[in-house]
């Protein structure tokens, strides 16, 4: 039996991992599980699965879960219970789901304590990709993506020599608003934006994705997933979501991977690398689906993606506060005291003020990204 532990067990790829261990429970142990506020779920998950530590967000909540939980699963909480999720388990892969920067330190403790890494969390290259890429190289830890656009770079570039990849393209939906115009976008409400097309996912990534931040964070991910340049990173707007990237190669080949939009699928994949095993998943067929669209990236209509390649060729610090910037932005409009296009301005505005560290450590890390949180939610609605 394999051993998984999963940072973020009440989200949306928490939940859809713990439904493909569910469908081989033979193949899997779970050993830890962190599920932040969501305790009603958390405790199902907990007495279902009954893994060894199980870590909530807060003190008051982790003594309301110990009342609920079978014998012999220790509770945690806070920081403190990320980090023993996530290092101080058996586990042999630590799935990564949680939103936003938070899970950088558990991710590099889990690197630490030899843990091969499902990756989901995007933040957590963004900010410093650097480190842990150097760090799973010198532990010889695997970094398995999750995300449905990076899990397909990495499928296709099996057995592939990588010194003859021409580009990749990251494709995306478009996210809710891709078919309005910047001008529509003015009045537009939270509940529109949280109105996917294709995907059920979190409000944060939901919103990221309207903005095309989401593509943006995956930018600078693939840069450090495959060391790639970003002038060999390009991003197109496929509203069917069915190719969910592809390779060009040096004598023009193009090998792409597609599917039903599904996450179970790359989740899967990531569980039993290098294996591959029936899924839940419904198949593909290209009959039924008749035709594919693909448009070319209008960096002016998304400038948040346009910021996110800047970020990344600046280097440093720079995606740090990129990310938290965007962060601060999100949690803004979620709560209804900022625009949706005030969502950009307040990125471009901190990016602006910020004077890029080159070759951060983590406590530069942290620190720039305070700062970029607090800039952010110190610019005015107006």
């Amino acid at each position: 039996m394999k051993k998984i532990s999963i940072l973020g067990s009440t989200g949306s790829i928490g939940t859809q991992t713990l439904d493909v261990i569910s469908h081989d429970p033979e193949a899997y142990e779970v050993e830890g599980l962190a599920g932040g506020y969501n305790i009603g779920l958390l405790g199902e998950q907990v007495r279902r699965f009954r893994p060894k530590k199980v870590a909530v967000a807060t003190r008051d909540l982790a003594e309301r879960l110990r009342i609920d939980v079978p014998a012999g699963t220790e509770v945690f909480y806070g920081e403190e219970g990320l980090l023993e999720v996530a290092a101080g388990t058996d586990a042999e892969l630590l799935v990564t789901a949680l939103v936003g920067s938070q899970g950088l330190k558990p991710t590099l403790a889990a690197i630490e304590a030899g843990k091969h890494i499902g990756l989901a969390n995007k933040e957590t290259l963004v900010s410093a990709g650097h480190l842990v890429t150097a760090l799973a190289e010198r532990k010889q830890v695997s970094l398995l993506p999750i995300d449905s656009e990076h899990s397909a770079i990495f499928q296709c570039l099996n057995g592939e020599n990588k010194d003859h990849i021409h580009n990749i393209t990251l494709t995306a939906s478009g996210g809710s608003f891709r078919d309005r115009t910047r001008e529509e976008l003015a009045s537009v409400s939270v509940e529109d934006a949280l109105k996917h097309p294709n995907w059920s996912m979190g409000a944060k990534i939901t919103i990221d994705s309207a903005t095309m931040v989401n593509k943006g964070l995956e930018v600078i991910e693939a840069h450090w997933l495959f060391g790639l340049s970003y002038d060999q990173i390009e991003v197109v707007i496929h509203p069917e979501s069915i190719v969910h990237s592809f390779v060009e190669f040096v004598d023009c080949s193009i090998i792409a991977q597609m599917g039903l939009p599904d996450m179970r699928v790359p989740i899967q994949y990531a569980l039993t690398y290098p294996n591959r095993m029936v899924t839940p998943s419904k198949r593909l067929r290209l009959a039924d689906i008749g035709e594919l669209h693909f448009r070319e990236m209008d960096f002016a209509r998304y400038p948040c993606l346009a910021m996110a390649f800047e970020s990344g060729r600046k280097g440093g610090t720079m995606p740090t506060v990129y990310n938290a910037a965007n962060e601060v932005a999100v949690e803004r409009f979620l709560k209804g005291d900022i625009s949706f296009l005030a969502i950009e301005r307040i990125i471009a505005e901190v990016m602006a003020k910020h004077e890029a560290i080159d070759g951060p450590d983590l406590d530069t890390i942290v620190a720039s990204d305070a700062w970029a949180r607090s800039a952010a939610a110190q610019i005015r609605r107006s």
